[in-house]
């Protein structure tokens, strides 16, 4: 027997191995919840087709950046230029994903989550489609759907190609629009026979102000980087890219709907607000947040236009929709993706003029932002409470369009040894899953939850310091080796119906079990 021969026989052990460890879980489980260590609602409370799913992101996971004829995203030019830990590699998903699809069924998951690299499927951003990378997402997402997996696709998540940045800019220049819907034209065309469910732009909010308010997200400008204007160049960017949005749901409705059936949204960043005091003052910056962090995007595509209140404060910066745009703008979003980890306390703080190094974003709104818990550190606190008040927020201001929870999850330090046992994020999840079917039951158009992640990534804020996956990852391993936390063995469990959720007795006491066997 070869190398390769051995090397596959070995990690057929393994996984056998992994097989028989979920089987002990699952008893474990079982009879914790005999115990009657057991929370009060199960996979069934939800409607049939809710969705459960988990997700990754493509820098994030696939990896092979130069390969196939894949050329350079921001991404990729960013982290290189200031020497940071960097996606190269990754989860190498790009060579393991029929391994990654085999675990997402012994999971149960019955949706998937991820996103198109568009530098890989249109290396220049425009013009000639590389097959390579072409039969790469159909390959994957035939995959999916052949295990009965619903793959949903984010088409951009922070990584438009290079070649656009140098050539005109990227998305603060209107071109890219047009760029954008013909990448967007190809994905349909080419996925949407299996793909129903597409988001155009990842959390468009925070991407607009991490990359040209802080400068600390691609493409990484600001007033205080080498290029950049932080009290200008977010409003255009996201005016941009509800524009580039409109623009591409127009060319579904048009050309695929009637007969692929599927549906495009898009997706905020949503944190959980509530005022530091019950002073006036607080809660009027309450509803400022809300303005600039909600409403700079739902107020476009609910109503045509944005806050009346956010143009006050930002006045002819902020541009302005012609009649036509606003039109076309509005209602062009058939769900609303939310992307959720953070509750934070509002106080009002006096509006003036930013300083070198301050936020003009945060300056224009005029309030400072507590999180709850240690956020430099990775440590969110659990506070489901402020799941329901993001959900119930926009049901009553936006007309409580279809949304899809695209991202939840708990971040811990990476420990090979201690994060198997990952009791905190079981915590984490169990509270926010019963948030959302409380939101759900208090009449929430909630169609879909997708943990973050479904397996260690590399992440864009915080390298391979920190991990949220479900399934750790040897990133010191040539093979990128995958085995389940115990939160995998919890969500699958759950997905499964095999049992009710644990409550936190229960969860000790499999983990306990756990570390016997």
């Amino acid at each position: 027997m070869g190398f390769h021969e051995l090397w596959r026989s070995a990690k057929e052990r393994e996984r056998e191995m992994d097989r028989r460890k979920l089987y002990v879980l699952t008893i474990f489980v079982t009879l914790s919840v005999r115990c009657g260590c057991v929370a009060n609602y199960t996979r069934d409370d939800f409607p049939h087709d809710f969705a459960f799913g988990s997700g990754t992101s493509a820098y994030q996971w696939e990896g092979a950046y130069d390969e196939d004829g894949k050329k350079p995203s921001v991404w990729d030019t960013y982290v290189h230029s200031r020497n940071m830990e960097n996606g190269d590699k990754a989860c190498d998903g790009y060579h393991k994903y029929k391994e990654d699809v085999q675990l997402m069924v012994e999971t149960g998951l019955e949706a998937f989550r991820f996103s198109i690299s568009w530098s890989r499927l249109i290396p220049n951003g425009r013009g000639s489609v590389n097959p390579k990378g072409l039969q790469f997402y159909k390959n994957f997402i035939l995959e999916l759907v052949s295990h009965g997996i619903e793959p949903h696709v984010t088409l951009y998540h922070y990584d438009h190609p290079q070649q656009l940045e140098d050539e005109y800019g990227g998305w603060l220049n209107r071109r890219i629009i047009k760029d954008f819907t013909a990448y967007a034209d190809v994905c349909f065309r080419e996925f949407g026979k299996q793909v129903k469910f597409w988001t155009t732009i990842n959390e468009a909010n925070i991407f607009t102000v991490g990359g040209y308010d802080g400068g600390n997200t691609p493409p990484g400008r600001c007033s205080t980087c080498l290029s950049g204007n932080s009290s200008t160049e977010p409003y255009i960017v996201a005016h941009n890219l509800l524009l580039a949005h409109a623009s591409a749901s127009r060319l579904y409705k048009q050309k695929y709907k009637n007969t692929q059936g599927g549906s495009v949204g898009f997706s905020i960043f949503a944190i959980g607000f509530r005022p530091s005091t019950n002073s006036k003052d607080d809660e009027m910056a309450i509803q400022r947040f809300k303005d600039f962090f909600f409403g700079w995007m739902l107020g476009p595509l609910t109503y045509g236009d944005y806050p009346e209140g956010m143009k006050r404060i930002v006045g002819t910066r902020l541009p302005v929709f012609t009649k036509e745009e606003s039109e076309q703008v509005k209602g062009s979003s058939d769900f609303v993706g939310v992307i959720h980890y953070l509750a934070a306390s509002i106080s009002n703080a006096q509006s003036q003029p930013s300083l070198p190094g301050d936020s003009a974003f945060f300056t224009d709104i005029g309030a400072s932002l507590t999180y709850s818990g240690n956020f430099s550190a990775f440590e969110y606190e659990v506070a489901p409470w402020a799941m329901e008040v993001v959900l119930e927020y926009i049901k009553q201001s936006y007309g409580n369009p279809p949304v899809y929870i695209l991202e939840n999850g708990k971040p811990m330090k990476q420990d090979l040894q201690l994060q198997k046992k990952d009791t905190p994020r079981i915590e984490f999840l169990d509270a926010y899953i019963g948030a959302v079917l409380k939101a759900v039951r208090n009449g929430s158009d909630t169609r879909g939850y997708f943990v973050w992640s479904f397996m260690d990534l590399y992440e864009l804020l915080s390298g391979y310091k920190f991990s949220f996956g479900l399934y750790s990852v040897n990133f010191s391993d040539p093979h990128r080796n995958r085995s389940p936390k115990l939160s995998a063995h919890w969500y699958s469990a759950f997905l499964k119906g095999n049992t009710t959720f644990l409550g936190s007795q229960g969860i000790t006491r499999s983990q306990s079990n756990l570390s016997s066997s």
